[in-house]
């Protein structure tokens, strides 16, 4: 039976006002490092674009801009990496290992309240370890945050594409002689491929985007991009058009990857959800 012509000219424009309302704060962010900071505070509609806020970011001699993108890099792909490695595992274990149901369903609910807690509340206690063991203003225990904090999204995501694969192909693999080691390798891991996608792609960008935790645990040569943008808001100016230009190339990565990735994403979000 075929929509009534009205009702789907409703959805389709309720879709563009959602897109309209998702889009138009990215759109004003990347007009306005495209302006000066006067016409941005004056609120002129019309204005002629300038490239110095983008050349005052990246290649001022006062900005650290491109180191702070390097670490994020370097920490949202490693925290990412470390946590899809140990989630998988996890996951897998919850779901072929013979753990007792109880086990499996309070480890699930602790990590559902771990990822409840807000990281500004971990952040101190977090510092306060870190630099008990060295690893304060390191990449090694931002990395190490990044991971925990993500870890329990990604143990759930994880848990439901494993929990699709069916047994039967592990059972054969099993009864050919495979270990576990290479029935998680041979069997699962290349069926749940668009899922570790989808987590990988979350996780990194979920990594990219955290500034509470980077914010304590770094200094200057460690800094991410949020706490780089952040650093735009001094005690006696706000540096509104540069700060919204770090924020255009903050994008870029992200949107990079989902657009690389999209049909993974699709497809790993939605696996299980239709038999």
């Amino acid at each position: 039976m075929r929509r009534p012509f009205s009702s789907s000219l409703m959805l389709h424009l309720a879709l563009v006002l959602c897109a309209l309302v998702v889009i138009a704060p990215i759109v004003w962010t990347v007009g306005a490092g495209f302006r000066t900071q006067i016409s941005l505070l004056m609120g002129h509609m019309t204005f002629t674009p300038i490239w110095n806020n983008f050349n005052e970011v990246l290649w001022s001699k006062t900005s650290d801009f491109l180191l702070n993108y390097r670490n994020s890099i370097i920490v949202g792909v490693l925290s990412t990496l470390l946590c899809v490695v140990v989630a998988t595992l996890a996951a897998f274990s919850l779901n072929r290992l013979k753990w007792p149901g109880w086990v499996v369903h309070i480890f699930l609910a602790w990590t559902m309240i771990f990822h409840m807690i807000p990281p500004v509340a971990l952040a101190s206690a977090w510092f306060t370890m870190a630099r008990a063991v060295g690893l304060e203003n390191t990449f090694s225990g931002l990395i190490l945050a990044h991971a925990t904090l993500n870890l329990p999204i990604a143990i759930w995501l994880m848990a439901v594409f494993i929990r699709e694969v069916p047994k039967e192909l592990e059972e054969a693999a099993v009864m050919d002689g495979a270990s576990t080691p290479r029935v998680l390798w041979h069997v699962v891991l290349p069926l749940i491929t668009p899922g570790l996608a989808a987590t990988s792609i979350l996780t990194f960008i979920s990594s990219w985007n955290e500034f509470a935790v980077a914010l304590t645990m770094t200094m200057k040569q460690t800094a991410t991009v949020p706490v780089a943008i952040a650093k735009f808001a001094q005690d006696y100016e706000i540096q509104y058009t540069q700060m919204a230009a770090s924020a255009a190339l903050a994008m870029l990565p992200a949107l990079v990857v989902l657009l690389i990735a999209q049909r993974y994403i699709v497809r790993g979000l939605t696996q299980g959800a239709v038999k």
